[in-house]
């Protein structure tokens, strides 16, 4: 049987507040990891742990970055910033995060301060998706 949209999100919410020492009412869906949230690198390792027991799953590291230079057939950056091909490829990867915040000349390395809570929903929704339909 299908997880609802309600059970996964729950899940996700509990992972957070369990990594990152939250209140429930602090997670909300366009809060950003890093910034609003204040997880550091380890924690979303943590946070992707939890998840991939919580679910069944396992979240591929780099997941999000991959999906997006796999959906342009240009260059997705250059000396570390996105191109303008790049920039419209992770705008498409992350249609949660406002698109103003990503434009060409974006450093790679700060692709995950633009992840928010939806972000990892996203993901969660879509592995879990794969896994009940196979």
């Amino acid at each position: 049987m299908p997880q609802s949209e309600e059970y996964i999100w729950d899940k996700v919410v509990d992972a957070f507040c369990e990594a990152l020492g939250l209140d429930e009412d602090e997670v909300e869906r366009d809060a950003l990891v890093i910034d609003d949230l204040g997880a550091e690198s380890l924690d979303f390792l943590d946070i992707a742990f939890r998840l991939e027991r919580a679910f069944g799953i396992k979240i591929p590291r780099g997941e999000v970055q991959r999906a997006a230079e796999d959906g342009t057939d240009d260059v997705f950056e250059v000396e570390g910033k996105l191109t303008d091909a790049g920039a419209v490829a992770l705008r498409e990867a992350m249609p949660e995060v406002d698109a103003a915040k990503i434009a060409a000349g974006f450093p790679v390395r700060d692709i995950p301060r633009l992840f928010t809570v939806q972000t990892f929903l996203n993901l969660v929704t879509k592995l879990v998706r794969e896994k009940e339909a196979a």
